[in-house]
């Protein structure tokens, strides 16, 4: 007697297909103009309503769910992005990023909310939110662009870095103002409490909460393998711990969870000690991998880098697997919009104009070069931060017409995004290497 596969052995299929396919032909699409994010976005499109109907996630149905996804993808991200970085409060390195995470976003929350009022016909709390929606750029889906270790000092992979991970916690403050100016979030009488709550207080417990939280555990992990040869392995568990320690003790205290979360990965990296970033000796004097390993962990100079290096590679495949989650689902998603008239020209707008602008005005006088700074201004991908502000925002009972508008914009915006720097990542970093990166400081 045979029966048709039911829906979990259906799903079993095809993502186990869709993990090895991408497994087997992930250097293949390193040469390719094309992203891995492109393919999963059409798969998840054909996975969708519009496709086999296969994956329903209704964004009016789903809210939290999809909002917790998004949520925890980020937060994955931020982590592996800081400990990449590592680099110290002081460095000189830090600026250009804190300008595109601050002038040009704050830039790129105003002109979009230029356009949602004069354009799309939003309210000025509307409006807001739409900006603070998409004004953040996407540590997730910017893998290619990003720096591969502490050591790169490439301003182009630098700055995008840096600016992914910032302000995906900086664009909180305008999306509380967004929903404040709606009814939907206090914001004080003249908006004092926006102020010093929102914006200062949030910001800096955030960093100040994830910074401490990932040096003492970091130093206390490191001393406990080099003085006691304990606390050995396990670095999956350390890593998933710290980021929901340092996100859940943010939020108690009432600050960004993201930015804590990416203070953490930063502080954690730095426990290296000078010898830090050698390579890591190959395995040898006859020792059995797990010996191997246990050497290294507990060695006196080594135990730090070798602590980062196994939480960072983790956390990698994290990431991944995240990125595979969440786009199939956006690409999903897209059934459920019904598209605006003005979305191609609304898209245009906001990479072809808002993005560049913002970018060239925060970077008056910047020591970066014509090249760098073109590239940068285009690379302003728009990806699962956005998905998660727009989640969050109908989550605190956002009017359902405003919802579908800000929907109706966002998803196109974000599936634009995946599809155009998808394509054009692969030649233009290569065209970009090829050049030269100029160097940085």
């Amino acid at each position: 007697m045979t029966t048709s596969p039911t829906v979990f052995e259906l799903w079993c299929l095809i993502v186990g297909a869709l993990l090895i396919a991408m497994a087997l032909s992930g250097t293949l699409l390193k040469r390719l103009p094309i992203s891995s994010a492109l393919l999963y976005l059409g798969v998840g499109y054909g996975l969708g309503p519009g496709g086999l109907a296969f994956l329903s996630p209704d964004p009016f149905a789903h809210t939290v769910l999809l909002e917790r996804m998004a949520e925890i993808a980020v937060l994955i991200s931020l982590f592996a992005v800081g400990l990449k970085l590592e680099l110290p409060l002081a460095s000189k390195r830090w600026r250009l990023p804190v300008r595109l995470a601050s002038v040009s976003m704050v830039l790129t929350v105003a002109l979009i909310a230029l356009i949602g009022v004069e354009g799309l016909g939003l309210s000025p709390g509307a409006a807001i939110l739409l900006g603070a929606i998409l004004a953040p750029t996407d540590p997730v889906l910017a893998s290619d662009v990003q720096v591969t270790e502490a050591s790169a000092r490439d301003r182009l992979r630098l700055s995008l870095t840096g600016e992914g991970a910032l302000n995906d916690g900086a664009a909180f403050p305008f999306v509380m103002l967004g929903l404040g100016l709606l009814g939907l979030h206090e914001l004080g009488e003249s908006g004092w409490r926006w102020v010093a709550v929102d914006v200062v207080w949030s910001i800096a417990a955030g960093l100040a909460i994830g910074g401490g939280l990932g040096w003492l555990i970091g130093k206390l992990v490191v001393y406990l393998r080099k003085r006691h040869r304990e606390s050995v392995g396990l670095e999956e568990f350390l890593a998933l711990g710290l980021i929901a320690l340092s996100y859940g003790l943010a939020l108690v205290c009432h600050s960004y969870g993201f930015l804590a979360v990416f203070a953490a990965g930063i502080a954690l990296g730095r426990v290296k000690e000078p010898a830090g970033h050698r390579e890591l000796p190959a395995v040898a004097n006859g020792l059995s991998p797990q010996d191997a390993k246990e050497k290294l962990a507990t060695h006196p100079e080594l135990a730090g880098v070798y602590l980062t290096r196994e939480v960072l590679n983790f956390n990698e495949q994290l990431e991944r697997i995240a990125e595979v989650a969440l786009v199939l689902v956006v690409g999903a998603m897209l059934s459920y919009v019904t598209l605006p008239a003005n979305i191609v020209g609304f898209c245009l707008l906001l990479f072809l104009v808002v993005r560049p602008l913002s970018v060239y005005i925060g970077l008056i006088g910047a020591p970066v070069g014509d090249n760098q700074r073109a590239l940068i201004a285009w690379f302003g991908i728009r990806g699962i931060g956005s998905i998660y502000y727009l989640m969050y925002a109908i989550n605190h009972e956002l009017p359902r017409d405003i919802a579908e508008q800000l929907l109706a914009f966002t998803l196109p915006a974000v599936a634009a995004s995946i599809v155009l720097h998808g394509i054009s990542v692969t030649p233009l970093m290569a065209r970009y290497t090829r050049k030269g990166a100029e160097a940085g400081g």
